[in-house]
């Protein structure tokens, strides 16, 4: 047996600084281990670090491809904080975002031809519904029957670009693309009429509709949440059901909505990806990308703060678009996705010392005496 013992013990008060800080310390021991791989791999961290960043967002074309970056991961960064506030643990953001595309690009090529004014919205409007109706099924096993959504999101995350690649590789079906000439020699969907491409802003820095709208979704989100009855009941039903229960707050439909507004938000997410960047249903592109899961580091990163979503989505899509443009022999294989890994495990491990703290108690020796009577004969314990 050890002569310490090493416990966690909830804090009773947590300082208002410790909370902000944390993400912040996260990311600077992470950038510190990755400049510690820079150094044992003979490169100087500080150049490493200088170019990494210029990269990001300030050479020519950087913050363009930064944004264009971010904006997925705007969609499914909020996706997780919404979900996560609540204690939903919706793993499947890459599914709802798989089929918000499949939805949109319906809309887009079946509406496309009267005109942006009204394919723009209907895309927006089925992408949402898209993702919804994939998180319906785990949303009411949840609230009905307690079953772990853990489990039916990620399923159904393996289901989702199944159905998608049938769609487009394996049958004649309406979304697949029967007459261009391209179509005839590989597999592809119908493309979006030009009336249907989402617009973009800027001409140094292009800024695409998408992450406009993601932008927007935050500031709505964050104002829902915190100056509307329903936002109330969402935060008290966050921080005890119980609690909620007793102040006659339905805490089932709190749960089911909730679910079903976060994968609603994975499935404009995916909406944006038909209509600001590839223009038709791409499921290869969609089910290597893994926007959900990045999408969930970035909620981390922000503390389910959806402002903070935003400026999380860009530092991480800044190092996707690094990443990208520096991939040779002057920067490891893979270097910045393990600093991305890191920071995701030190933002986790920030959050347990936020709400806990470590104790170490060193173990007292027992000294076992057996009792003697009065004859000076020791007694055998019964």
């Amino acid at each position: 047996m050890l002569p310490f013992e090493l416990r966690f013990e909830r804090r009773l008060e947590v300082a208002p600084w410790l909370g902000p800080s944390l993400p912040i310390m996260a990311i600077f021991v992470a950038l510190f281990t990755g400049a510690l791989i820079l150094w044992a791999t003979g490169r100087d961290p500080a150049t490493g670090y200088i170019d990494i960043f210029q990269t990001a967002f300030t050479k020519p074309g950087a913050l363009t491809a930064t944004a264009l970056s971010a904006t997925p991961l705007v969609f499914t960064g909020l996706t997780a904080s919404l979900a996560f506030r609540i204690g939903i643990w919706n793993i499947g953001g890459d599914g709802q975002l798989m089929i918000g595309a499949l939805a949109a690009a319906t809309a887009g090529v079946a509406l496309g031809n009267l005109g942006g004014w009204i394919s723009l919205p209907a895309m927006i409007l089925a992408g949402a519904a898209g993702g919804a109706l994939w998180g319906l099924v785990p949303a009411y096993f949840r609230a009905r029957s307690g079953t772990n959504e853990v489990l039916t999101t990620l399923m159904l995350n393996y289901l989702a670009p199944l159905l998608l690649g049938y769609l487009i590789f394996s049958s004649k079906s309406w979304w697949r693309d029967l007459t261009s000439p391209g179509a005839k020699v590989f597999p592809q969907a119908k493309p979006l009429p030009f009336e249907a491409i989402w617009p973009s802003l800027g001409t140094d820095v292009v800024i695409p509709f998408g992450f406009l709208l993601g932008v927007f979704v935050a500031v709505v989100m964050q104002a829902v949440l915190h100056s509307t009855k329903y936002g109330f009941e969402v935060l008290v039903t966050a921080d005890s059901p119980s609690a909620g229960n007793y102040a006659g707050i339905r805490t089932k439909r709190v749960f089911i909505t909730v679910f079903l507004l976060s994968a609603a938000l994975a499935g404009i997410g995916g909406a944006s990806q038909v209509g600001d960047f590839t223009y038709r249903l791409e499921p290869r592109t969609l089910q290597f990308a893994a926007y959900g899961y990045t999408g969930i580091a970035v909620a981390a990163l922000a503390r389910y703060n959806p402002i903070a979503v935003v400026v999380g989505a860009l530092f991480i899509g800044g190092l996707v678009n690094a990443n990208l443009s520096l991939q040779g022999p002057e920067l490891p294989l893979g270097l910045l996705g393990v600093i991305q890994g890191l920071i995701l495990l030190f933002v986790a491990a920030s959050e347990i010392s936020a709400r806990y703290r470590i104790v170490l108690r060193y173990r007292k020796k027992a000294i076992l005496t057996a009792p003697f009577t009065n004859a000076g004969k020791r007694e055998t314990p019964p």
